[in-house]
């Protein structure tokens, strides 16, 4: 164990002196820092995204859609057929009805606080039932809308993110004119991203007549989906896709996630060659000014593998030490701060607050360490090969 015992005694050595190479040290540091910084917001967009899909999906509310269709915009069913879907099996009853609400969907242009660019919000026709199939639904600001009324409630996160929908305000789009009366809550749910109305009158405004885009119901239980499933499929008067919210929100979540993720790795690539220079640079400096001392350790005895074990470990520890400021900078500036992004699935607005995860952080500071390895491997190996009688004689 002689060789760990040197590499220790180098290393001590070496963590020493750093101090004496503040200057050189802190571009590594600063710049690890600034990769792990950007790398944790990146991902956090992600991950802000995915969580508030996941938190809106419950497992004992499903959501039919028409067969064939991959989200409401592209689904339509008849009045009949709501109430086909409200009355199958499976159906939670709560006075002797069906805890159903079938559906409208439409998008209305809304300016964004932070630029005053349109975007498009969603508008959702509910039924009287939709805030018991939200298990965190509440009125937060105002009232709830009257029924038959061209009044209108607003999500918490749309109220945050986009202009002009405070309660008391009117909303116009096109023709219509919706009175704001209430801001709701649904524990950072996708639902505090949309408007809400009653779905009647929205099928009047726009001309939907008697149709609607999906239907929700509250489940008996879990395992009832299965029965309320096979009973819709097999009804030749339906064509139906019935999913639970968590699959629908899950895969509505794939695609972003997907391209957030791609974007987020190429840019960390990119970021972590120039800290690797960075890194590379300080650990050239680090090794060239310390020519004579490892020349001499090594003409005293001391082996090539603790000299570059020692080289490693201090690259290693810049990299901990940057990664850790990029961590620190990163939950600080980022987590909790409301955004708002397209839902590509939709084509609507969905706000969400960005996440810093605990499992976000670990993996950016590997990437830290990855990067001090990287750079102070080259070094090392030049430390370890230089030649015992060159060193000694540097000046």
């Amino acid at each position: 164990m002689s060789w760990l015992r040197q590499a220790a005694a180098v290393t001590a050595m070496n963590v020493r002196s750093i101090r004496e190479r503040s200057g050189t040290s802190l571009v590594a540091i600063v710049g690890i820092a600034g990769v792990v910084a950007v790398l944790i917001g990146i991902f956090s967009i992600a991950a802000g995204f995915r969580a508030v899909l996941e938190q809106s999906g419950a497992d004992d509310v499903a959501i039919v859609l028409r067969g064939g269709s991959s989200d409401e915009m592209t689904s339509g069913f008849s009045q009949q057929q709501t109430r086909i879907i409200a009355d199958a099996p499976g159906v939670l009853l709560d006075g002797g009805e069906p805890v159903a609400s079938s559906e409208l969907y439409v998008l209305v242009d809304v300016p964004l606080k932070s630029t005053a660019t349109p975007a498009n919000v969603p508008l959702r026709g509910v039924g009287a039932q939709a805030a018991q199939l939200r298990n965190g639904f509440r009125i937060i600001e105002g009232r709830e809308f009257r029924p038959g009324t061209n009044e209108v409630i607003v999500g918490r996160g749309a109220a945050q993110q986009f202009a002009g929908l405070d309660v008391g305000a009117e909303l116009r789009s096109g023709n219509q004119v919706w009175n704001i009366v209430g801001v709701f809550a649904d524990d950072g749910s996708v639902a505090e991203s949309e408007i809400w109305s009653d779905s009647v009158v929205l099928q009047g405004a726009y001309n939907r007549g008697t149709s609607y885009q999906s239907t929700r119901v509250k489940l008996e239980s879990t395992s009832a989906l299965t029965t309320f499933k096979d009973a819709l499929t097999s009804d030749p008067r339906v064509n139906v896709s019935v999913k639970t919210e968590r699959e629908y929100y899950a895969g509505q979540s794939r695609a972003l996630v997907a391209l957030v993720t791609y974007v987020g790795g190429v840019i960390a690539v990119l970021m972590g060659l120039a800290a690797v220079f960075g890194a590379l640079n300080t650990m050239y400096s680090a090794v060239s000014a310390r020519t004579r001392e490892i020349a001499t350790l090594r003409a005293i005895g001391f082996g090539a593998f603790p000299v570059v074990t020692s080289v490693l470990a201090e690259a290693m520890l810049l990299g901990a030490i940057g990664g850790t400021i990029g961590a620190l900078i990163a939950y600080f500036g980022f987590n909790g701060i409301r955004a708002s992004t397209m839902n590509w699935s939709s084509f609507s607005q969905i706000t969400f607050a960005f996440v810093v995860t605990p499992a976000l952080v670990l993996q950016s500071l590997s990437y830290a360490l990855v990067l001090g390895f990287v750079g102070g491997l080259m070094p090392s190996l030049r430390a370890a090969r230089m030649p015992i009688t060159a060193g000694l004689r540097d000046s």
